[in-house]
């Protein structure tokens, strides 16, 4: 045989725009828990401006994007968060 298939799995933002992509060579199956988990991600992301860690699985703690000051992070989370490193905000999931 000297061609090879590959799969590939596009996800693409209601803003028309790639957010993800995955490829996989034709002899490994794809992990449909893993398209689950990175959806569910991508939605949190978009709606929550929280960026997910990895091993991330819903309900897990999140890391609030460095675009949102401190002042607006106020705001939306009173109880304040983690900081382990300056960069770093960690909250428990939004719902």
């Amino acid at each position: 045989m000297d061609n090879a298939t590959a799969r590939s799995v596009f996800v693409i933002g209601p803003d028309k725009k790639i957010k993800a992509t995955l490829t996989y060579p034709m002899s490994t199956g794809r992990n449909f828990a893993e398209i689950l988990r990175l959806l569910d991600s991508c939605q949190l992301t978009a709606s929550k401006q929280v960026a997910t860690p990895a091993n991330w699985e819903d309900g897990d703690d999140v890391i609030i994007l460095p675009a949102v000051s401190d002042e607006d992070a106020r705001e939306k989370y009173p109880d304040g968060w983690q900081q382990p490193l300056p960069y770093i905000r960690i909250v428990p999931q939004p719902d």
